[in-house]
């Protein structure tokens, strides 16, 4: 089936926006790349800024169908499922050039000069943040993480890392940082809930 005017301008500026950021991407050049009339892309858009909030829209449902994915596989520990989300990203990072997150390049673009895009932008974070935490907590139920966790503070702390490391890889366009980060955060997970085990043994055995 052939795309619609909206959806190819979308899918251009979602490579766009990832290649040249929001300030070098002229609609110039995106109408050239897709052969559509000026009037077109305003007839769909009224403005760069909205058409940008919609790619922003777009990505979002592209990520969500990829935690759709990873985060409800029965067949996965909770843990093991939030990491196969941020590998297979990682994967998809390395397969489009290592750009990047498309959020993070966008919110250090504009977030500081630009109230529309930083609350559109927080707003995406948190909501990978929350679908993060589901799986915490149950792993946290589930006694693959201390009883104490926070599983929210947990998934910010994740979120963070990784933007910070999506960073890295497009400044590098290498993706290591990526799988290095996971490497040490799981690694300290896992490191949390080995101390808590001992700790649960030696307070059972000198009951």
């Amino acid at each position: 089936m052939s795309k619609t005017t909206q959806e190819r301008l979308l899918a251009a500026g979602l490579q766009m926006l990832l290649e040249r950021g929001y300030n070098a991407m002229g609609i110039q050049d995106l109408l050239a790349e897709t052969g559509t009339p000026k009037g077109s892309f305003y007839h769909h858009f009224n403005s760069k800024e909205a058409f940008a909030l919609a790619v922003v829209d777009t990505y979002m449902e592209e990520v969500h169908r990829g935690l759709d994915q990873a985060l409800t596989n029965p067949n996965r520990a909770p843990l093991e499922r939030v990491r196969d989300f941020l590998e297979l990203s990682a994967e998809k990072y390395r397969s489009e050039g290592n750009l990047g997150c498309l959020l993070g390049g966008l919110g250090q673009e504009l977030s500081v000069i630009n109230d529309r895009f930083r609350v559109k932008i927080g707003q995406c974070l948190a909501t990978i943040a929350e679908r993060f935490a589901v799986c915490f907590d149950e792993a946290r139920a589930q006694g693959d993480l201390p009883p104490q966790t926070c599983a929210q503070t947990l998934a910010n702390r994740l979120l963070d890392c990784w933007e910070g490391a999506a960073l890295r890889s497009r400044l590098l366009r290498d993706p290591a940082p990526l799988f290095d980060m996971l490497e040490f955060y799981f690694a300290q997970i896992g490191s949390a809930r080995d101390v808590n085990l001992q700790h649960n043994s030696v307070h059972n055995s000198a009951s």
